[in-house]
C-alpha cells in the first residue's frame, strides 16, 4: 500500500544527509515500505554541484538514486527512530540509455524499489525517467546501513 504524504525539498533535506545544492531531490510523490518515487529538477540547474563541463553525465543518475534510497529507508524507519548513518557499497547491472541528463526534459522522476534488505544492509532496484516518461538510466544498488563511514 502506497502511503500519499509528499515533501518539498525542504522537507526532503530534513531527512537525508545531503544539504544545500547537494540536495537533488525536490519532491516526494510517493512512496511505501517498499519503494520511493521523487521528482527531480535540479539536473537542468547549471549551478547543479555534479555537473561537469561537458554537462549532466548520466552516471550521475546513481546519485540521484542514492538520495531515493536514504529517503526511502528514513520515512520507512520507525517514528521517532534516528536516522540510520548508510553508505552505497557497490552499483550494479547499470544501463546508460542517455549520455547527460541535462538534456532531457524535467522534472526527472526518481523511483527506488527495495528488493531485500534487513537492519545492515539493503538493496534497491532503480530507475530515472524523464518528464515524457523515457527510461534514462537504471540499476541495483547495494547500501550497507548502520556503520560509521571509514575516516
Amino acid at each position: 500500500m502506497s502511503v500519499k504524504r509528499t515533501l518539498d525539498a525542504a522537507g526532503i533535506a530534513a531527512r537525508i544527509p545531503h544539504q544545500g545544492a547537494m540536495c537533488l531531490l525536490d519532491g516526494l510523490l510517493d512512496w511505501s515500505a517498499t519503494h520511493v518515487l521523487c521528482r527531480a529538477s535540479s539536473h537542468a540547474d547549471s549551478a547543479n554541484p555534479l555537473r561537469s563541463p561537458a554537462g549532466l553525465l548520466a552516471p550521475v543518475a546513481i546519485e540521484y538514486a542514492a538520495q531515493a534510497m536514504a529517503l526511502h529507508a528514513s520515512l520507512a524507519a520507525p517514528p521517532g527512530a534516528p536516522p540510520s548513518p548508510g553508505f552505497l557499497a557497490s552499483a550494479r547491472d547499470v544501463r546508460l540509455h542517455v549520455a547527460r541528463l541535462d538534456e532531457s526534459p524535467g522534472p526527472l522522476q526518481v523511483r527506488a524499489e527495495q528488493l531485500a534488505g534487513d537492519g545492515h544492509q539493503a538493496l534497491y532496484r532503480f530507475t530515472l525517467h524523464d518528464a515524457a516518461g523515457r527510461l534514462l538510466v537504471e540499476g541495483r544498488a547495494a547500501v550497507v546501513l548502520n556503520q560509521a563511514l571509514p575516516r
